[in-house]
C-alpha cells in the first residue's frame, strides 16, 4: 500500500477525493496511518467526522466498514453471530440423510459458512497484508461503557477468539477511525489507545471552498451567502446549530430552486435544510424579520 510521505501529501490526496482537510486534521490522520494507531475524532455533529473515514478509504482504495454505535450495542452485534436458521435447515437436512453422529453434526453446524461476520470481524478479515480495510466506529459515545471496554480490548491486538472455530487475527491491522459527538464523556482508556483530534466547524473561507466543491452547480455568491449565514447561525443560541453537512444540504436545496443568492424570503422557505428544531427555526425567523438577513 502506498502510504503518504507527509501530512501535506495526505491533504493533497484527500483533496483529490473532495475532502478538504486543514493542517491539523491532515497531520493527525497522517500520524494515525504511519503509527498504526486508531484516530479518535471528536466534534459537533455535521463537521465531517464520518466523511473523513470515507475519504481515507477512497485515498487508500480500501473497503470502508462502518459500525454504527447505539445504546445497547453488544459484542455479538458488533463482532459475529451464528446463522441459526441456516444451521437448523442444515440439521434437518442431515437428519433426513440419515446422519446421526452427534459429534459430526456439531462440527458441521459450527462451520465457518454459518458464521455471520459483523463489522468488527469484517474489518479484520478484509484487511490483507497489502491493503488494510478502513473501520469506522461511528458515534461511540452512544454505546454503553461495557462496549467501550470490549472495543478497547479489540483495538489492542486486532484478534477475535471464536470458541467453535479458533482465533482470527488480522493480517494487517485495519485503519480505525472512531468518532464521537461528545453526547457523553468517553473513558480515558479508550482515548489513550488512540490519537486524538477535535474537529471544529470550518472557518468561513474553508466552508465556502467545501460547499463549492460539493455543490458545483452553486455559484460563488450563493456559496458565500450560505457560508456567511451558517457562521451567523452558529453564533446564535440554538439547540442544534447547523454543521457543515447542513450548509451543503442548504446550498443544494437553494441550487435546486435556481437561486443565485440567499435572500430573506429564500432563507425562510428553505430553513428546514439547515435548522432542524422548531424552537431554533422560530428564533432564526425572528432574527431574519428583525434585521432582514443572516450575517
Amino acid at each position: 500500500m502506498d502510504l503518504p510521505e507527509s501530512p501535506s501529501e495526505l491533504a493533497d490526496r484527500l483533496d483529490g477525493v473532495d475532502y478538504l482537510a486543514d493542517d491539523g486534521l491532515a497531520t493527525a490522520a497522517f500520524l494515525a496511518l504511519r503509527m498504526g494507531r486508531p484516530l479518535f475524532v471528536e466534534g459537533e455533529a455535521g463537521v465531517g467526522k464520518t466523511s473523513l473515514a470515507q475519504a481515507l478509504a477512497d485515498v487508500l482504495a480500501a473497503p470502508l466498514i462502518r459500525l454504527q454505535c447505539y445504546e445497547g450495542l453488544d459484542a455479538a452485534q458488533a463482532l459475529y453471530d451464528w446463522d441459526f436458521p441456516r444451521q437448523l435447515l442444515h440439521l434437518r437436512a442431515a437428519e433426513a440423510a440419515g446422519v446421526t453422529d452427534a459429534d459430526q453434526l456439531e462440527h458441521e453446524l459450527y462451520d465457518r459458512r454459518f458464521l455471520v461476520a459483523r463489522p468488527l470481524l469484517q474489518a479484520l478479515e478484509a484487511s490483507t497484508s497489502e491493503r488494510p480495510a478502513v473501520l469506522l466506529v461511528d458515534e461511540v459515545d452512544r454505546a454503553d461503557d461495557e462496549f467501550e471496554a470490549f472495543l478497547l480490548e479489540m483495538l489492542s491486538d486486532f484478534t477475535v477468539s471464536i470458541p467453535e472455530i479458533g482465533t482470527i487475527r488480522a493480517l494487517r491491522p485495519p485503519v480505525v477511525v472512531v468518532t464521537s459527538n461528545r453526547t457523553r464523556d468517553v473513558h480515558d482508556a479508550l482515548k489513550r489507545r488512540c490519537l486524538y483530534h477535535w474537529l471544529d466547524h470550518p472557518d468561513f473561507e474553508r466552508e465556502v471552498a467545501v460547499i463549492r466543491r460539493r455543490i458545483p452547480d452553486a455559484g460563488e455568491r450563493l456559496a458565500t451567502d450560505v457560508a456567511k449565514a451558517a457562521q451567523s447561525l452558529r453564533r446564535m443560541d440554538l439547540v442544534k446549530p447547523p454543521g457543515l453537512a447542513e450548509s451543503i444540504d442548504w446550498t443544494a436545496a437553494l441550487a435546486m430552486l435556481g437561486a443565485r443568492e440567499l435572500d430573506r424570503d429564500l432563507a425562510a422557505r428553505t430553513l428546514g435544510a439547515a435548522v432542524k428544531y422548531r424552537e431554533d427555526q422560530d428564533r432564526v425567523l425572528a432574527a431574519v424579520a428583525a434585521d432582514g438577513g443572516l450575517g
